[in-house]
């Protein structure tokens, strides 16, 4: 890997049922099974919302590429899917954006440029199923 900019260490014990903590101690949290009553999160989760605060940070960039002045709000819904490939699971994304200060053709175009850019969306093209909403209020 070339020029890299940045890396995070976080290391998990246990599978889905363990503990993980980022190296500097600011996550550090038991994992639980989704839909678990146990209190804890579960990758689904920690994958959320990673992607949904890189996705509002790229959308953000878009806008003030593009001059317009926002105020946005991603939600991204993770979800496990079953892989009929293998009797394993697969992950699915939903991203829901809304987005004040454009109009809806403005905030699909907005969307659109941010899919392209977020370094989450790059990673996940191709490999999971991700729908895009964009919701201008």
């Amino acid at each position: 890997m070339a020029d890299i900019v940045y890396t995070s260490k976080a290391t998990a014990q246990g599978g889905r049922e363990g503990h993980v903590a980022s190296d500097d101690k600011n996550i550090d949290i038991d994992l639980v099974k989704p839909g678990s009553k146990q209190e804890g999160t579960n990758p689904e989760q920690l994958f959320a919302a990673g992607y949904a605060s890189c996705f509002d940070g790229a959308l953000n960039l878009m806008a003030s590429n593009a001059n317009k002045e926002i105020e946005s709000t991603t939600t991204a819904h993770v979800s496990l899917v079953k892989d009929p490939s293998d009797d394993g699971f697969q992950i699915g994304a939903e991203l829901e954006v809304s987005i004040k200060g454009v109009s809806q053709d403005e905030a699909q175009d907005l969307v659109e440029k941010a899919h392209n850019f977020c370094p989450y969306s790059k990673a996940t093209r191709g490999n999971i199923q991700v729908k895009l909403t964009a919701k201008a209020e």
